[in-house]
């Protein structure tokens, strides 16, 4: 197996070189990352000696990105990656090109080349992040202007790091408890869906020979398979419709409102779905301001970030009556819409001079109370599911017996 020859940087910055084995530079890439290093370059054994080797002699490694688009996994290591390099004090325009040769996205690997250039045309860092709007939010750059200013850009990338590391897993947890019931729910209604148009109609078929009047149970199940069976087409065409119109509505305005409105108003969901807006909007606050980010530029970004209008109108409001000297609390108060163990939680970190750290303690409670939810609806939801569609195939099977039952006390 081919030798090659590497230099690589540990998590505090230093640089580490030797040889690996691999059936080729990418091989060796994944055994060398598998290690907790951040490649360099590699060069095969035979290129040059081992006394000669160097930074400089080598040839860096011709990395081929994996995928096309960037993704939240992706950031999380660009800014993790950023952050340790930074902290080791490599400069940002070495820790960009080290960064640009292990990125897994070939359109962070085309923004890394280009922050690389704007910078050395003479651009801030944060200055060279704006003008990539799709890939970094207000949040990274407004994070990335404050550690500029104070010095402190590696500490400060190491929150924003943090945050969406935090963010992405507490992401994970919720989709994860989903995904149970969702398939759960799909299996169920595949199993109706396919009694309901092989196994009724074949039964159906074979009381017709037996010259007799039906159960009133069996002749309803009969007619709705007869119905899904001749109307099957237009059933999909009006679903399909339905649901590209419930689409079309969701991306106008006042259909995202009324639709988002409707959640927070139903019954045991609208809790969650107010938790998970308290949830981001104080991750989002927390990490700007211990970052040094003042209130009012803080609550223009979660303004902008919070993936809800109505929550975005409540903050907008909120960040004018900041604006005008109102206190944080009475702001929250006169919005209406927080809970009253939030707004005295802000009050209390208002009044001693910690609001970051109260905002993390929010967003704690928040996580712990969705994560929590969730728990419980997946473990009450599995049996409901199982109980409601086990009833309606007994149901079925019911309904489909009742004629043999009768055709047999006949021939009895």
């Amino acid at each position: 197996m081919p030798r090659f020859y590497y230099i690589a940087r540990n998590r505090s910055g230093a640089k580490e070189t030797g040889t690996e084995e691999g059936l080729s530079q990418e091989d060796v890439v994944n055994k060398i990352q598998a290690k907790g290093l951040i490649v360099v370059s590699v060069i095969p054994e035979s290129v040059e000696a081992p006394g000669k080797l160097s930074s400089e002699s080598l040839t860096k490694i011709k990395f081929k990105p994996k995928h096309g688009r960037a993704t939240a996994e992706d950031l999380m290591f660009f800014c993790r990656q950023l952050s340790t390099l930074i902290g080791a004090g490599v400069t940002i325009l070495k820790s960009l090109d080290i960064i640009s040769n292990q990125v897994s996205s070939k359109k962070l690997y085309t923004v890394t080349i280009e922050l690389t250039k704007s910078m050395e045309a003479g651009l801030s860092f944060h200055e060279a992040m704006a003008a990539h709007p799709k890939i970094f939010s207000d949040l990274w750059i407004n994070l990335v202007e404050s550690g500029e200013a104070s010095g402190n850009l590696a500490v400060i990338l190491s929150r924003l790091a943090t945050y969406l590391e935090k963010n992405a897993e507490f992401k994970r947890k919720v989709i994860s408890a989903l995904i149970y019931p969702g398939i759960l729910t799909a299996a169920g209604l595949g199993a109706l869906f396919f009694m309901a148009v092989k196994i009724i109609p074949t039964f159906a078929e074979i009381f017709k020979g037996f010259n007799i009047t039906l159960p009133l149970l069996t002749q309803i199940l009969v007619g709705i398979s007869d119905f899904l069976r001749f109307n099957m087409i237009v059933i999909f065409l009006i679903a399909g419709g339905v649901v590209f119109v419930f689409k079309h509505y969701l991306k106008t305005k006042a259909g995202r409102k009324n639709f988002e409105s409707f959640k927070f108003k139903m019954p045991v969901f609208g809790e969650f779905f107010m938790a998970l807006n308290f949830e981001r909007f104080s991750s989002g606050m927390s990490t700007l301001l211990e970052s040094g980010v003042p209130i009012l530029y803080s609550l223009e970004i979660s303004e902008r970030s919070v993936d809800n209008l109505i929550m975005t109108d409540i903050i907008r409001k909120i960040k004018e009556d900041v604006r005008e000297g109102k206190s944080f609390r009475e702001s929250l108060e006169r919005s209406g819409f927080f809970e009253p163990m939030f707004i005295q939680m802000v009050s209390i970190g208002e009044e001693i001079g910690e609001l970051p750290q109260m905002f993390k303690k929010i967003n704690v409670f928040y996580q712990e109370y969705c994560e929590t939810f969730l728990t419980r609806f997946v473990s009450m939801f599995e049996p409901f599911v199982l109980v409601f569609i086990g009833s309606l195939i007994g149901v079925m099977v019911i309904g489909m017996f009742l004629p043999i039952f009768k055709i047999a006390s006949i021939g009895g």
